[in-house]
């Protein structure tokens, strides 16, 4: 079993969080998958910022506020 550790977006309204999560790549032909933790994760990064848990969101993950551009 091999871990590759990756970089997860998730984008709610004005904001991104940039995720850091672990692939596990194995033999069973379900490869590569996320552990039950990082999915958790996942999820409780994207409901604090769907819900403006900045705070929370940050705990987790690398948070950034979008802007668009007027071009």
């Amino acid at each position: 079993m091999t871990k590759r550790y990756h970089t997860k977006f998730i984008h709610a309204g004005q904001y991104a969080a940039a995720v850091e999560i672990e692939w596990v790549e194995s033999d069973t032909g379900w490869s590569p998958y996320l552990s039950v933790e990082d999915a958790q994760k996942l999820d409780e990064v994207r409901e604090a910022l769907r819900t403006g848990d900045l705070k929370k969101a940050g705990q987790l993950a690398r948070v950034y506020q979008l802007t668009p551009l007027a071009v």
